[in-house]
């Protein structure tokens, strides 16, 4: 019980101190030579507008007693942040930052809710460098475009859900064919679900893409975009185009070692000198110890010719490999 609560008070201290890091760093990123006068002065201008909303709000708060002063504050907090919201100039800053942070912290959810659901630990980055599922990171960019779009439109909650829901089965159908597709491979499939619609779409998440745009829409992404803000220095937009580039190469590289290990299952071997360094540095050892979760080749699951899987007499499901066996 006492090394329990010394590992929280410890584990409390290495999240507050990192916190601080990330709060310095991103202080000291604010600084340093500006950008062109126009972007600083439409970010100066939004950032006045806002102020100026939440000084009126706050002054009308005050007028409440109670519970009722609480509630308008938060009013008045969220009236400032649609007033910067109305201002933002919505770019590839943006777009950058929220795919690095989705990655991470859809990644962690999922690994998380593995664990507490299923009691698994294993790895389910979907990235060769770094903690990143690229999955979560192109949902919360999309979610954030389609909900910035439809902010602007005053679309109704019941319009965010349906556009959300089909935003997210056509990416989760896009990604899970294309993995099929081009590198035989699976992180996920839905075939031994009822209200499967393909091998990667459910109903069942549809509605949880349709619930969690919702909530991004209405209640994560202003607050997010409004704490990203508009880049207003030369140290913000070196660091995010840096941070691209490095997203990109991580991507890239990732798909090179999946063309690798895909080749190296069909028994062709490295062309050039390039290839014969990823074989050797991204083995498949590599692979099947950095993506637990994903199957490649024989060792996806088993489907009958009515698109079925196929399960052994303990109710587990076979391989293709053991299916073909079979």
């Amino acid at each position: 019980m006492f090394l329990s609560l010394i590992f929280v008070v410890f584990l409390f201290l290495v999240v507050q101190g990192f916190v601080r890091v990330v709060v310095f760093f991103w202080d000291w990123l604010s600084g340093g030579d500006q950008l062109d006068a126009d972007d600083v002065e439409r970010a100066e201008t939004a950032l006045e507008e806002s102020e100026d909303v939440l000084e009126r709000e706050l002054a009308r708060a005050e007028r409440q007693r109670g519970l009722g002063r609480l509630f308008a504050r938060w009013h008045a907090s969220n009236e400032a942040v649609d007033e910067y919201l109305d201002h933002l100039h919505l770019g590839w800053y943006q777009v950058v930052i929220i795919f690095f942070v989705g990655s991470m912290a859809g990644l962690l959810i999922e690994e998380v809710w593995m664990l507490a659901t299923a009691g698994l630990t294993e790895s389910r980055v979907g990235l060769v460098w770094g903690p990143f599922s690229p999955l979560y990171g192109l949902g919360a960019v999309a979610l954030t475009l389609l909900g910035f779009f439809l902010r602007r439109r005053g679309a109704k909650n019941w319009q965010v859900f349906l556009v959300s829901a089909v935003v997210g089965g056509l990416l989760e159908q896009f990604a899970g064919w294309s993995m099929s597709t081009f590198f035989d491979a699976e992180s996920w499939t839905y075939l031994g679900l009822p209200d499967r619609i393909t091998q990667w779409v459910a109903w069942r998440f549809l509605v949880f893409w349709g619930l969690l745009g919702l909530a991004w829409c209405r209640a994560v992404m202003p607050r997010l975009l409004y704490q990203i803000g508009m880049p207003t220095t030369r140290r913000q937009a070196v660091f995010v185009t840096l941070v691209a580039v490095y997203l990109v190469a991580d991507v890239a590289m990732t798909l090179v070692c999946f063309n690798r290990k895909s080749a190296r299952d069909a028994g062709v071997p490295p062309a050039n000198a390039f290839e014969q360094w990823v074989d050797t540095n991204y083995s498949d050892e590599f692979i099947a110890g950095r993506f637990e979760n994903l199957k490649i080749g024989d060792q996806r699951d088993a489907v009958d010719e009515n698109g079925n899987l196929i399960y052994d007499e303990n109710g587990n499901t076979l391989t293709e490999a053991e299916g073909g066996a079979r």
